[in-house]
């Protein structure tokens, strides 16, 4: 029984907040002020932490379609015989339908399996942050994904914290602007290292294009 005695338990009372606050953040879509970028994401350095970076071709037009960013980037970055893929995806204002794509989701649409989620402990521009990294293979490709939130308020792993976080922003700051930045590394020793250390360098390039 989830209610007794008319009391409602903590679970039914948080998934019940949790429909409230998006609903609210949701009535209000027409007013969100839009904000953009201090600094353009083209403006992180193709040289940092030690790795040279080069541009992926252009995203096809379907996907950015399905996307909805309002600028995005996509690099490959190389250091010795490492190389990292950057995914950064910045929405100034987040509609429904326009929101950002997990790659909970993308990547198994994409057919890659995810068989170990986790998350890490990152030290950047003098905090620790929580990150998400996930273990993915595909046709005997073993790949680590490292992605976080970012705005310029917070960094936050959780897609449901986020989704409450969003609402808030939404009422009280009106603003929906964030942004989600990805990193993949083949998955093999000394790889989950390089990637944290990446992570950390774009951190802190990413606040600074955040105006924070």
């Amino acid at each position: 029984m989830i209610v007794s005695h008319g009391l409602i338990s903590p679970h039914t009372a948080g998934v019940c907040l949790l429909l409230a606050a998006t609903l609210a953040g949701t009535t209000i879509t027409s007013h969100r002020n839009t904000f953009p970028l201090a600094a353009r994401l083209e403006t992180i350095p193709f040289n940092i932490g030690g790795f040279a970076g080069i541009t992926n071709p252009p995203l096809a037009e379907g996907v950015l379609r399905e996307l909805k960013a309002t600028s995005y980037i996509s690099r490959r970055y190389l250091k010795g015989g490492m190389n990292a893929d950057l995914f950064i995806a910045y929405y100034a204002q987040q509609r429904a339908g326009e929101s950002m794509h997990s790659p909970k989701h993308c990547l198994p649409g994409s057919g890659w399996e995810i068989w170990d989620y986790d998350t890490i402990q990152i030290p950047a521009a003098g905090q620790t942050f929580t990150l998400n990294k996930y273990s993915i293979s595909h046709a005997g490709d073993r790949r680590l994904v490292l992605y976080w939130y970012q705005s310029r308020e917070r960094i936050f792993a959780s897609e449901y914290l986020g989704k409450l976080l969003l609402a808030r922003d939404a009422l009280l700051r009106n603003s929906t602007a964030a942004s989600i930045v990805r990193i993949i590394v083949p998955d093999r020793p000394g790889a989950l290292e390089d990637g944290s250390d990446f992570a950390a360098a774009i951190i802190p390039e990413m606040q600074r294009c955040l105006g924070r």
